[in-house]
C-alpha cells in the first residue's frame, strides 16, 4: 500500500496537481498616503481630489486612477474584506484583495493626507518586521518635505525574509533606496523624476512581480502603464522609473 501511495504522489507531481494553487500564499501590503493640498508639499490638485480627509474622491484612493478604483474593476482581483474609520484616525480605509490567478493577498491602507509621517514610518515598519512579502508606499514624497529617523535597527526582523518594496513617488530612488535597504527590504521599482503615482502602475507592477520577473521586467511594464495613462513614449515613460539593474 505505502508503494501505491509514493506512486500516486509521483504521478501527481508529475501531472503538475501540486501548482501555484498549493504555493504558500503571497502578501502585499500597500501604504497610501491620500493627497492633501493642506498639509503636503505637493503640487496642489483640484479641491475634490486634494481632500485628505475624503479617500472615496482623492486623487490616490477613489479616483478613476485611485487604488480602490483599480483593484475594484480589475478583473484580477477580488475584493474580500472592507473597514471605514472616521477623521479621527490614521488609517481611514482598509480594503483586501484576493487575486484571481496566484496565491496571492493585498492590503490597503488609505491614511488620513495630515498623517503622512505616521504612513512611511508604518511602510517602513513594514519593512523591517517583514509583514509582507512585497511593501509599497503610494503618495507624496513626504521625504522630501522631512527628515523621519528609521525604524529601531534593534526591533527588525531577523527572518531575513528580505521583502520587495516599491514606492510609487516623485524621485523615490533618491530618498528611499538606501533606507530600504537598510531596513532588509529589496528596492524593486523606484522613480527618478517627477510623476503621477496612479495605481495603474502597481496593477501592472504587481502581476510581473507575482509572476517572479525581474526588476528590469517591471520595470518595463511600469513605464508602459504610464505611457499609455499619460500618452507620453514608452521610452519617456520608462525613463522615469529608476533601472535597479543597473551596475553600481
Amino acid at each position: 500500500m505505502k508503494l501505491i501511495k509514493i506512486a500516486i504522489l509521483g504521478v501527481m507531481l508529475g501531472l503538475g496537481f501540486f501548482n501555484a494553487s498549493f504555493a504558500a500564499e503571497k502578501t502585499i501590503g500597500v501604504f497610501v498616503a491620500l493627497a492633501d493640498n493642506e498639509h503636503q508639499g505637493l503640487v496642489p490638485v483640484p479641491k475634490k481630489l486634494g481632500n485628505g480627509l475624503d479617500p472615496d474622491n482623492n486623487l490616490y484612493w477613489g479616483s478613476a486612477d485611485g487604488l480602490k478604483t483599480i483593484f475594484d474593476k480589475s478583473k484580477y482581483w477580488t475584493l474580500l474584506e472592507k473597514s471605514e474609520n472616521d477623521s479621527s484616525h490614521a488609517v481611514l480605509r482598509t480594503r483586501v484583495y484576493q487575486s484571481k490567478q496566484y496565491p496571492a493577498k493585498l492590503i490597503a491602507k488609505a491614511y488620513n493626507g495630515a498623517y503622512m509621517q505616521q504612513a512611511i514610518s508604518d511602510f517602513e515598519q513594514a519593512l523591517a518586521h517583514d509583514e509582507y512579502d512585497l511593501v509599497v508606499f503610494i503618495g507624496h514624497n513626504g521625504l522630501m518635505d522631512f527628515n523621519l529617523n528609521l525604524p529601531d535597527q534593534t526591533t527588525t526582523s531577523e527572518t531575513n525574509k528580505n521583502p520587495a518594496a516599491m514606492v510609487l513617488a516623485c524621485q523615490s530612488k533618491q530618498y528611499f533606496k538606501s533606507r530600504i535597504e537598510s531596513l532588509g527590504g529589496k528596492p524593486t521599482l523606484l522613480t527618478t523624476q517627477f510623476m503621477y503615482p496612479g495605481a495603474f502602475i502597481l496593477r501592472d507592477a504587481v502581476n510581473d512581480w507575482l509572476k517572479g520577473k525581474d526588476s528590469n521586467t517591471i520595470r518595463a511594464s511600469a513605464g508602459r502603464a504610464y505611457a499609455h495613462n499619460q500618452n507620453i513614449s514608452v521610452r519617456a515613460a520608462t525613463g522615469i522609473f529608476a533601472n535597479l539593474a543597473e551596475v553600481k
